[in-house]
């Protein structure tokens, strides 16, 4: 399978001065600290489409790129490796240029794919995410500061234009996903304490139906003439930053997650607090993926269900985005893992991410089944809502917890004390950001998250991407059923 990396940031510097040193193949063991030597083969201009680049790295491998393209009214070039004592098969990367206000800054977009040999994909990643892409904006802004064309640190920013008119996914009335219009928007500058990010990546969830559906019009009010905008998590680049702000700058790549909708986006500005940067082996569409269904699988586990060695879990939904990484990231702590789906197709998902028992079902009867497999539950995670409501209390065990995280089925009628005592069950209903609610702990979550999916503890998602403009084609397919793992929109 191909391997993706995408990285952007924002330069200080005029795009003509940035675009005179990238365009030319042949300069980067000038700027670039991995690059030892360098030179172009059969003395062919630099700039000639279709020359050859033979240069040498620092720790010793030397690599042979092409040059495919080059368009200076783009601003654009295309490469790709011809040969390489690393192992990066079929490589091909491109590197894109906008100017951002009045010209003065540059927004600076690299991305490659290529294969690699087995097992070793995230070394790789990693490798050209952060050793090349990440390492490579650090060593320009020092190339070019030295030569006198990036403002002195410290310098008040300049004010921010758009690289590219912003876009936005409104709903103007409750309903189903036919509402979901695209349309052009405006983002103003960042306000104190508030950071404007570049969207790539944003996270599909569930709960955006729930709001598109008018289900909680107190937290996503709607109407003609003032559209509310779905969505609870991105990832992108901060393109500045407001008065206040200092532990993010222009450039960072960064993800967030947040309490209040607003994310299908281009552009946005959210406030600081939310905001993460990203390690360099993350990538924007898994961090899109991730953050949102990650943090709430690391609270249900390690808060809620306290689930360890021997721990009898009951996951609904199994082979749903959450679902796949509570799965997974149980297994991993010695727990039995149950779990319900609604096609023998998704059993096969839900036992790829490490559920023991698969009980497929249409019509939410599962609790018989539990009971035969482990005696009961001791934890059910439960995103169905009132539809299982019977089956969950036939299926917990004596002082089993059941965890209310979703109503795919329909709003989850009030739970009667009585119902609870007979076997001594608790019952939890969870939101994510009261978990969150300092920066030290969306960090310390997130942390936990980013280890588990670097260690192999999560296995890398397999993601279903979906343009912006086409949110309701997300939304459709979300509902259907027919979806398996996680949804994201790409700007």
């Amino acid at each position: 399978m191909l391997q993706r990396v995408v990285r952007s940031t924002v330069i200080d510097a005029p795009i003509e001065r940035v675009w005179a040193v990238l365009r030319d193949f042949n300069s980067h063991d000038q700027w670039h600290d991995a690059v030892e030597a360098s030179r172009i083969e059969r003395h062919e201009s630099s700039d000639q489409v279709g020359c050859v680049r033979s240069f040498s790295l620092a720790d010793g491998n030397r690599i042979r790129e092409q040059l495919l393209t080059l368009d200076d009214r783009e601003h654009k070039s295309t490469y790709c490796i011809v040969e390489a004592t690393v192992p990066l098969q079929r490589y091909v990367a491109t590197v894109t240029l906008k100017p951002v206000t009045d010209g003065n800054r540059t927004f600076w977009h690299w991305e490659s794919t290529f294969a690699t040999p087995p097992g070793r994909e995230a070394e790789l990643r990693q490798m050209v995410a952060g050793g090349v892409y990440e390492a490579g904006f650090e060593c320009l802004r020092r190339h070019l500061r030295e030569g006198g064309d990036l403002r002195a640190p410290g310098s008040a920013p300049m004010p921010t234009a758009l690289p590219q008119p912003a876009r936005c996914v409104a709903l103007r009335r409750y309903g189903g996903p036919e509402e979901l219009q695209a349309e052009n928007c405006e983002v103003p500058a960042p306000r104190a304490g508030e950071v404007r990010i570049r969207q790539r990546a944003i996270g599909v969830n569930f709960f955006d139906v729930y709001l598109r559906r008018g289900w909680m019009p107190q937290l996503l009010p709607v109407s003609s003439d003032a559209p509310g905008v779905l969505g609870m998590e991105a990832a992108g680049s901060v393109l500045d930053v407001g008065p206040g702000v200092s532990h993010l700058r222009p450039g960072d790549r960064v993800a967030y997650l947040g309490p209040l909708p607003g994310a299908y986006c281009s552009v946005r500005n959210v406030p600081a607090d939310w905001v993460l940067r990203l390690p360099a082996a993350v990538e924007d569409d898994d961090a899109a993926a991730l953050l949102l269904k990650g943090l709430t699988a690391d609270l249900l586990l390690h808060d809620l269900g306290r689930v360890g060695a021997g721990t009898r879990l009951l996951v609904h939904a199994a082979a749903g985005g959450v679902g796949q990484l509570v799965c997974a990231w149980a297994r991993r702590l010695g727990a039995r893992v149950l779990g319900t789906v609604s096609s023998d197709e998704k059993a096969q998902v839900a036992r790829a991410h490490g559920c023991e028992h698969v009980i497929v079902t249409r019509d939410y009867r599962f609790a018989d089944a539990v009971m035969q497999a482990c005696g009961g539950a001791d934890v059910i995670v439960d995103g169905l809502g009132d539809a299982a409501r019977t089956e969950n209390f036939a299926a917990l065990a004596r002082r089993g917890h059941w965890i209310s995280l979703g109503q795919a089925s329909g709003a989850l009628q009030p739970i009667d004390p009585n119902e609870l005592v007979a076997k001594s069950l608790s019952f939890s209903r969870p939101v994510v950001f009261d978990y969150i609610d300092t920066r030290a702990q969306l960090e310390q979550r997130a942390a936990r998250l980013w280890a588990a999916l670097a260690d192999g503890t999560l296995p890398a998602p397999v993601i279903e991407r979906h343009a912006l403009d086409a949110a309701a084609d997300a939304h459709a397919r979300l509902e259907s059923r027919r979806s398996t793992g996680p949804l994201i929109l790409v700007a």
